[in-house]
Protein backbone atom coordinates (compact mmCIF):
# COMPACT_ATOMS: atom_id res chain seq x y z
CA UNK A 1 0.00 0.00 0.00
CA UNK A 2 1.35 3.58 -0.62
CA UNK A 3 1.60 4.82 2.66
CA UNK A 4 -0.22 3.24 6.07
CA UNK A 5 -3.31 5.82 6.18
CA UNK A 6 -4.43 9.17 4.75
CA UNK A 7 -1.87 11.38 6.76
CA UNK A 8 1.09 9.21 5.55
CA UNK A 9 -0.02 9.29 2.42
CA UNK A 10 -0.38 12.75 2.18
CA UNK A 11 3.31 12.83 3.21
CA UNK A 12 4.46 10.56 0.84
CA UNK A 13 2.19 12.45 -2.18
CA UNK A 14 3.67 15.77 -0.75
CA UNK A 15 7.19 14.45 -0.83
CA UNK A 16 7.25 12.92 -4.57
CA UNK A 17 5.17 15.92 -5.89
CA UNK A 18 8.20 18.37 -4.84
CA UNK A 19 9.89 16.52 -6.98
CA UNK A 20 7.89 15.18 -9.71
CA UNK A 21 4.25 16.64 -11.95
CA UNK A 22 1.67 14.53 -11.47
CA UNK A 23 2.02 13.48 -15.00
CA UNK A 24 5.21 12.15 -14.70
CA UNK A 25 3.88 9.73 -11.95
CA UNK A 26 2.55 6.13 -12.31
CA UNK A 27 1.15 5.15 -9.25
CA UNK A 28 0.84 0.95 -9.74
CA UNK A 29 -1.69 -1.03 -8.71
CA UNK A 30 -1.86 -4.20 -10.80
CA UNK A 31 -5.51 -4.99 -10.78
CA UNK A 32 -6.21 -1.83 -12.97
CA UNK A 33 -3.43 -3.94 -15.46
CA UNK A 34 -6.02 -7.35 -15.02
CA UNK A 35 -7.86 -8.51 -18.24
CA UNK A 36 -11.48 -8.49 -17.03
CA UNK A 37 -10.96 -5.38 -15.14
CA UNK A 38 -9.90 -3.37 -18.18
CA UNK A 39 -13.12 -4.72 -19.89
CA UNK A 40 -15.75 -3.71 -17.23
CA UNK A 41 -15.30 0.09 -19.57
CA UNK A 42 -16.21 -1.91 -22.56
CA UNK A 43 -18.81 -4.43 -21.20
CA UNK A 44 -20.89 -1.01 -19.77
CA UNK A 45 -20.35 1.39 -22.19
CA UNK A 46 -20.41 -0.61 -25.34
CA UNK A 47 -23.67 -2.60 -24.50
CA UNK A 48 -27.05 -0.43 -24.32
CA UNK A 49 -28.86 -3.29 -22.13
CA UNK A 50 -26.14 -3.44 -19.29
CA UNK A 51 -25.62 0.73 -19.09
CA UNK A 52 -29.65 0.87 -18.94
CA UNK A 53 -29.99 -0.82 -15.40
CA UNK A 54 -26.55 -0.44 -13.89
CA UNK A 55 -28.48 2.03 -11.50
CA UNK A 56 -30.46 1.16 -8.07
CA UNK A 57 -33.48 0.93 -10.02
CA UNK A 58 -32.58 -2.40 -11.17
CA UNK A 59 -29.41 -3.69 -9.07
CA UNK A 60 -30.18 -5.35 -5.34
CA UNK A 61 -26.22 -5.31 -4.23
CA UNK A 62 -22.74 -5.74 -5.64
CA UNK A 63 -20.12 -7.88 -4.25
CA UNK A 64 -16.25 -8.14 -4.50
CA UNK A 65 -14.32 -11.13 -3.43
CA UNK A 66 -10.92 -11.83 -3.81
CA UNK A 67 -9.93 -15.08 -2.05
CA UNK A 68 -6.55 -16.69 -1.43
CA UNK A 69 -5.72 -20.30 -0.59
CA UNK A 70 -2.76 -20.18 0.98
CA UNK A 71 -1.56 -17.92 4.22
CA UNK A 72 1.78 -16.23 4.54
CA UNK A 73 3.75 -18.80 3.83
CA UNK A 74 7.23 -16.95 5.67
CA UNK A 75 5.80 -13.26 4.93
CA UNK A 76 4.01 -12.91 7.99
CA UNK A 77 6.56 -10.19 9.12
CA UNK A 78 5.46 -7.59 6.01
CA UNK A 79 1.99 -8.46 6.27
CA UNK A 80 1.35 -7.99 10.17
CA UNK A 81 2.33 -4.43 9.48
CA UNK A 82 -0.31 -4.19 6.71
CA UNK A 83 -2.73 -6.55 7.25
CA UNK A 84 -5.87 -7.22 4.90
CA UNK A 85 -7.67 -4.24 4.45
CA UNK A 86 -4.21 -1.83 3.52
CA UNK A 87 -3.02 -4.57 1.48
CA UNK A 88 -6.17 -5.29 -0.92
CA UNK A 89 -9.35 -3.84 -0.33
CA UNK A 90 -8.18 0.00 0.41
CA UNK A 91 -6.48 0.09 -3.22
CA UNK A 92 -7.15 -3.48 -5.34
CA UNK A 93 -11.08 -4.13 -4.37
CA UNK A 94 -11.80 -0.43 -3.73
CA UNK A 95 -10.28 0.50 -7.72
CA UNK A 96 -12.10 -2.09 -9.06
CA UNK A 97 -15.30 -0.87 -7.05
CA UNK A 98 -14.59 3.12 -8.60
CA UNK A 99 -15.05 1.36 -11.95
CA UNK A 100 -18.17 -0.99 -11.91
CA UNK A 101 -19.26 2.13 -10.11
CA UNK A 102 -18.55 5.58 -12.00
CA UNK A 103 -20.51 7.34 -14.39
CA UNK A 104 -19.67 7.42 -18.18
CA UNK A 105 -16.42 9.33 -18.79
CA UNK A 106 -16.61 12.23 -21.52
CA UNK A 107 -13.93 9.99 -23.42
CA UNK A 108 -11.64 7.60 -23.15
CA UNK A 109 -8.72 9.88 -21.82
CA UNK A 110 -6.84 8.81 -19.01
CA UNK A 111 -7.96 12.43 -16.85
CA UNK A 112 -11.58 12.02 -18.10
CA UNK A 113 -11.70 8.18 -16.76
CA UNK A 114 -9.78 8.82 -13.59
CA UNK A 115 -12.15 11.60 -13.11
CA UNK A 116 -14.94 9.88 -12.91
CA UNK A 117 -13.28 7.41 -10.58
CA UNK A 118 -12.58 9.68 -7.99
CA UNK A 119 -16.08 11.24 -8.58
CA UNK A 120 -17.70 7.92 -6.93
CA UNK A 121 -14.87 7.60 -4.03
CA UNK A 122 -15.62 10.89 -3.01
CA UNK A 123 -19.33 9.83 -2.77
CA UNK A 124 -18.38 6.83 -0.51
CA UNK A 125 -18.89 7.14 3.22
CA UNK A 126 -16.58 6.68 5.36
CA UNK A 127 -16.60 2.30 6.71
CA UNK A 128 -17.85 1.78 10.24
CA UNK A 129 -16.65 -0.81 12.70
CA UNK A 130 -20.36 -2.39 12.73
CA UNK A 131 -20.49 -2.74 8.91
CA UNK A 132 -17.19 -4.84 8.89
CA UNK A 133 -16.81 -8.71 9.77
CA UNK A 134 -12.43 -9.47 10.48
CA UNK A 135 -10.94 -12.52 11.15
CA UNK A 136 -7.80 -14.23 11.33
CA UNK A 137 -7.01 -18.00 10.46
CA UNK A 138 -5.80 -20.60 12.56
CA UNK A 139 -4.38 -23.72 11.75
CA UNK A 140 -6.17 -27.23 10.34
CA UNK A 141 -7.38 -29.69 12.89
CA UNK A 142 -5.21 -32.35 11.88
CA UNK A 143 -1.96 -29.75 11.89
CA UNK A 144 -1.89 -29.99 8.23
CA UNK A 145 -1.40 -26.24 7.83
CA UNK A 146 0.09 -23.56 10.55
CA UNK A 147 -2.41 -21.00 11.96
CA UNK A 148 -1.19 -16.84 11.06
CA UNK A 149 0.19 -16.69 14.34
CA UNK A 150 2.15 -20.38 13.76
CA UNK A 151 4.46 -18.05 11.02
CA UNK A 152 7.83 -17.35 13.36
CA UNK A 153 8.08 -13.71 11.66
CA UNK A 154 4.01 -12.53 13.35
CA UNK A 155 3.73 -11.36 16.46
CA UNK A 156 2.17 -14.06 19.11
CA UNK A 157 -0.35 -11.56 20.32
CA UNK A 158 -0.94 -10.13 16.85
CA UNK A 159 -4.72 -9.10 15.84
CA UNK A 160 -3.72 -8.35 12.43
CA UNK A 161 -6.76 -9.98 10.00
CA UNK A 162 -6.02 -11.52 7.37
CA UNK A 163 -9.58 -11.77 6.33
CA UNK A 164 -12.25 -8.88 6.26
CA UNK A 165 -15.64 -8.11 5.05
CA UNK A 166 -17.07 -4.56 4.86
CA UNK A 167 -20.35 -2.82 3.60
CA UNK A 168 -19.98 0.43 1.53
CA UNK A 169 -22.14 2.83 0.91
CA UNK A 170 -21.58 5.28 -1.89
CA UNK A 171 -24.33 8.50 -1.46
CA UNK A 172 -25.25 9.68 -5.31
CA UNK A 173 -28.00 9.20 -7.46
CA UNK A 174 -27.10 6.40 -9.62
CA UNK A 175 -25.78 4.00 -6.32
CA UNK A 176 -27.79 6.08 -3.58
CA UNK A 177 -29.29 2.68 -1.52
CA UNK A 178 -27.19 -0.31 -3.15
CA UNK A 179 -24.90 -1.98 -0.79
CA UNK A 180 -21.47 -2.50 -1.65
CA UNK A 181 -19.70 -5.62 -0.30
CA UNK A 182 -16.01 -6.18 -0.42
CA UNK A 183 -14.22 -9.48 0.87
CA UNK A 184 -11.14 -10.55 1.13
CA UNK A 185 -8.80 -12.99 2.48
CA UNK A 186 -5.87 -15.45 2.99
CA UNK A 187 -5.70 -19.16 3.65
CA UNK A 188 -9.61 -19.29 2.67
CA UNK A 189 -10.93 -22.86 0.48
CA UNK A 190 -10.10 -21.56 -2.81
CA UNK A 191 -8.17 -18.72 -5.17
CA UNK A 192 -10.61 -16.57 -6.87
CA UNK A 193 -11.38 -12.51 -7.34
CA UNK A 194 -14.90 -11.97 -8.55
CA UNK A 195 -17.50 -9.74 -9.36
CA UNK A 196 -21.03 -10.21 -8.35
CA UNK A 197 -23.80 -7.88 -9.35
CA UNK A 198 -27.22 -8.74 -7.59
CA UNK A 199 -30.22 -7.84 -9.71
CA UNK A 200 -33.74 -6.88 -7.86
CA UNK A 201 -36.42 -9.54 -7.92
CA UNK A 202 -38.90 -9.37 -10.78
CA UNK A 203 -41.99 -6.85 -10.14
CA UNK A 204 -44.56 -8.98 -11.06
CA UNK A 205 -45.85 -12.28 -9.42
CA UNK A 206 -46.03 -14.65 -12.76
CA UNK A 207 -43.41 -16.96 -11.98
CA UNK A 208 -42.10 -17.11 -8.40
CA UNK A 209 -39.26 -15.13 -7.31
CA UNK A 210 -36.78 -18.47 -6.42
CA UNK A 211 -33.80 -16.64 -7.79
CA UNK A 212 -32.69 -13.50 -8.86
CA UNK A 213 -30.31 -12.72 -11.76
CA UNK A 214 -26.91 -11.86 -11.46
CA UNK A 215 -23.97 -10.60 -13.73
CA UNK A 216 -20.33 -12.28 -12.33
CA UNK A 217 -17.53 -10.82 -13.59
CA UNK A 218 -14.88 -13.68 -12.66
CA UNK A 219 -11.04 -11.73 -12.89
CA UNK A 220 -8.92 -14.56 -11.64
CA UNK A 221 -8.49 -17.20 -12.19
CA UNK A 222 -10.09 -17.86 -15.19
CA UNK A 223 -10.90 -14.55 -17.03
CA UNK A 224 -14.97 -15.02 -17.28
CA UNK A 225 -18.48 -13.05 -17.93
CA UNK A 226 -21.55 -15.15 -16.88
CA UNK A 227 -25.54 -13.92 -16.62
CA UNK A 228 -27.72 -16.26 -14.24
CA UNK A 229 -31.01 -16.29 -15.97
CA UNK A 230 -33.79 -18.19 -15.04
CA UNK A 231 -35.29 -20.51 -17.97
CA UNK A 232 -37.81 -23.18 -18.47
CA UNK A 233 -36.49 -26.57 -18.18
CA UNK A 234 -36.30 -28.77 -20.97
CA UNK A 235 -39.24 -30.78 -22.09
CA UNK A 236 -42.70 -31.32 -21.13
CA UNK A 237 -42.91 -29.35 -17.67
CA UNK A 238 -43.13 -26.12 -16.65
CA UNK A 239 -40.43 -26.23 -14.02
CA UNK A 240 -38.10 -23.53 -13.92
CA UNK A 241 -34.09 -23.61 -13.99
CA UNK A 242 -31.45 -21.49 -13.36
CA UNK A 243 -28.71 -21.38 -16.44
CA UNK A 244 -26.36 -19.13 -17.72
CA UNK A 245 -25.17 -17.19 -20.60
CA UNK A 246 -21.43 -18.02 -20.37
CA UNK A 247 -18.11 -16.21 -21.79
CA UNK A 248 -15.45 -18.14 -20.67
CA UNK A 249 -12.40 -16.85 -21.98
CA UNK A 250 -10.36 -19.76 -22.10
CA UNK A 251 -12.63 -21.28 -24.08
CA UNK A 252 -13.70 -18.28 -26.61
CA UNK A 253 -10.10 -17.19 -27.07
CA UNK A 254 -8.21 -19.83 -27.11
CA UNK A 255 -5.92 -18.95 -29.58
CA UNK A 256 -5.10 -15.51 -27.81
CA UNK A 257 -2.55 -14.96 -25.05
CA UNK A 258 -4.04 -12.70 -22.63
CA UNK A 259 -0.90 -10.34 -21.05
CA UNK A 260 0.08 -10.67 -17.40
CA UNK A 261 -0.98 -7.27 -15.37
CA UNK A 262 2.47 -6.23 -14.54
CA UNK A 263 3.46 -6.17 -18.58
CA UNK A 264 0.52 -4.16 -19.46
CA UNK A 265 1.10 -1.40 -16.93
CA UNK A 266 4.88 -1.02 -18.11
CA UNK A 267 3.36 -0.89 -21.25
CA UNK A 268 1.28 1.78 -20.28
CA UNK A 269 4.26 3.96 -18.76
CA UNK A 270 5.90 3.77 -21.87
CA UNK A 271 3.29 4.82 -23.89
CA UNK A 272 2.29 7.87 -21.42
CA UNK A 273 -0.92 6.42 -20.79
CA UNK A 274 -2.03 7.21 -17.00
CA UNK A 275 -5.80 5.36 -17.70
CA UNK A 276 -4.95 2.73 -15.12
CA UNK A 277 -2.98 4.21 -12.36
CA UNK A 278 -3.76 6.00 -9.52
CA UNK A 279 -3.91 9.73 -9.72
CA UNK A 280 -3.14 11.51 -6.07
CA UNK A 281 -6.20 12.52 -5.12
CA UNK A 282 -8.01 9.14 -6.06
CA UNK A 283 -5.60 8.32 -3.34
CA UNK A 284 -6.26 10.21 -0.97
CA UNK A 285 -9.98 9.43 -1.31
CA UNK A 286 -9.34 5.96 -0.53
CA UNK A 287 -7.47 6.71 2.68
CA UNK A 288 -9.93 9.04 3.38
CA UNK A 289 -12.65 6.04 3.55
CA UNK A 290 -10.98 3.20 5.40
CA UNK A 291 -8.36 5.45 7.64
CA UNK A 292 -10.88 5.63 10.34
CA UNK A 293 -11.78 2.09 10.26
CA UNK A 294 -8.33 1.01 10.60
CA UNK A 295 -7.61 3.39 13.34
CA UNK A 296 -10.75 2.11 15.81
CA UNK A 297 -9.33 -1.27 14.93
CA UNK A 298 -6.07 -0.32 16.52
CA UNK A 299 -7.17 2.04 19.04
CA UNK A 300 -9.65 -0.40 20.38
CA UNK A 301 -7.49 -3.56 19.94
CA UNK A 302 -10.10 -5.16 18.01
CA UNK A 303 -9.74 -9.14 18.49
CA UNK A 304 -10.58 -10.82 14.87
CA UNK A 305 -12.80 -14.27 14.91
CA UNK A 306 -10.41 -17.31 14.20
CA UNK A 307 -11.48 -19.27 11.05
CA UNK A 308 -9.59 -22.85 10.28
CA UNK A 309 -7.39 -22.90 7.17
CA UNK A 310 -8.74 -23.87 4.11
CA UNK A 311 -12.54 -22.43 5.66
CA UNK A 312 -14.96 -19.96 3.59
CA UNK A 313 -14.12 -17.57 6.42
CA UNK A 314 -15.13 -16.77 10.38
CA UNK A 315 -18.51 -17.19 11.76
CA UNK A 316 -21.18 -15.47 10.06
CA UNK A 317 -18.81 -15.13 6.91
CA UNK A 318 -21.91 -16.36 4.78
CA UNK A 319 -24.69 -14.80 6.70
CA UNK A 320 -23.19 -11.32 6.56
CA UNK A 321 -23.88 -9.96 3.11
CA UNK A 322 -27.58 -11.29 3.59
CA UNK A 323 -28.00 -9.52 6.66
CA UNK A 324 -26.16 -6.52 5.47
CA UNK A 325 -27.11 -6.10 2.20
CA UNK A 326 -30.06 -8.01 1.67
CA UNK A 327 -28.17 -11.01 -0.86
CA UNK A 328 -30.49 -13.47 -1.80
CA UNK A 329 -29.79 -16.63 -1.93
CA UNK A 330 -31.17 -19.01 -4.57
CA UNK A 331 -34.01 -21.24 -4.83
CA UNK A 332 -32.94 -23.42 -8.11
CA UNK A 333 -30.24 -25.44 -7.35
CA UNK A 334 -27.47 -24.23 -10.15
CA UNK A 335 -24.15 -25.17 -11.13
CA UNK A 336 -21.73 -22.91 -13.11
CA UNK A 337 -19.85 -25.32 -14.92
CA UNK A 338 -18.98 -29.01 -14.58
CA UNK A 339 -18.01 -29.93 -11.10
CA UNK A 340 -18.04 -26.43 -9.62
CA UNK A 341 -21.08 -26.21 -7.39
CA UNK A 342 -21.67 -22.69 -6.19
CA UNK A 343 -25.35 -23.55 -4.77
CA UNK A 344 -25.72 -19.63 -4.38
CA UNK A 345 -22.51 -19.68 -2.33
CA UNK A 346 -20.74 -16.03 -2.23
Amino acid sequence: PFGNDLESSRVLSREIGALFEEDEIYRIDHYLGKEMVKNILALRFANVFYEAVWNRHYISNVQITFKEPFGTEGRGGYFDEFGMIRDVMQNHLLQVLSIVAMNQPKSLRSEDIRDRKTEVLRRILPIQLEDTLLGQYVGTRDGSKPGYKDDATVPKDSITPTFAQCVLHVDNDRWRGVPWVIKAGKALDEAKMVIRIQFKDMPNALFPSLARNELVLQVSPKESVYIKTIVKEPGLSTNLAMSELDLSYHKRYQDLKIPDAYATLILDVLNGDHSNFVRSDELDEAWRIFTPLLHTIEKERVVPLPYEYGSRGPKGVDEFPIERAGYKMTGIEYHWQPKQSTQGKL
